[in-house]
């Protein structure tokens, strides 16, 4: 388990090595980033979407939070970090396509489907049982069909993505650029215990 000083050390390993053989790389890289895929992944540690997807330093833009969620669009003042990071990708870096990546055993999605923080107050997960508020509809229709066993964690973190591309697509420049033809929005599920990808086609999950 590493800590902070593991880090560290971390780092000068990477700037012994790493960092010196793809020196040219990091020289481009410091003029600026245009990386052609963004990524909206769960900030769950076993997550990372560079290990999953083996990709190097500026060749996709990430955000990362509490389940891989995507708010609707909003304007209504506040502070929207999602979006800020959504509308960033899209309006001035110009990636050409979206990944919403989901994962098994994910404890936001089972923190909803169980309603687990129901009576969580902020400090102790209240921050967390309002954004995960944001798949209350989806977990209403997900456990009348599969209930709240490990059927419905599959069925919700399945829904979670959905839920999330269907926001993006309340966002006007996103709507605007899919539909004519600039941009593509896709959805993925990791499953950490066998290490397997499902790609969303059409309505259903398949293995990639």
């Amino acid at each position: 388990m590493s800590n902070f000083q593991d880090l560290v050390e971390g780092y000068y390993r990477f700037r012994g090595n790493e960092w010196q053989s793809e020196r040219a790389r990091w020289t481009e890289l410091a003029a600026g980033q245009a990386p052609k895929v963004m990524i909206i992944a769960c900030s769950d540690s076993r997550v990372d979407p560079g290990t999953i997807f083996g990709t190097g330093p500026g060749e996709v833009f990430v955000v990362r939070n509490v389940a891989n969620l995507v708010p609707p669009c909003e304007n209504t003042g506040g502070l929207h970090g999602v979006s800020a990071a959504v509308e960033f990708a899209v309006t001035k870096l110009k990636v050409e396509e979206i990944v919403v990546l989901g994962h098994g055993a994910c404890g936001g999605v089972n923190a909803a489907l169980t309603r687990s923080l129901a009576d969580a107050e902020f400090g102790d997960g209240g921050f967390v049982k309002d954004w995960i508020g944001l798949l209350d509809e989806a977990r209403d229709k997900v456990v009348a069909e599969h209930g709240t066993g490990p059927e419905g964690q599959h069925a919700l973190e399945e829904e979670c993505v959905r839920v999330s591309i269907a926001n993006l697509m309340t966002f006007p420049f996103i709507k605007e650029r899919v539909d004519a033809g600039n941009l593509k929005l896709h959805g993925a599920v990791f499953a950490i215990a066998d290490g397997k990808l499902r790609v969303l086609e059409g309505e259903r999950f398949a293995n990639a």
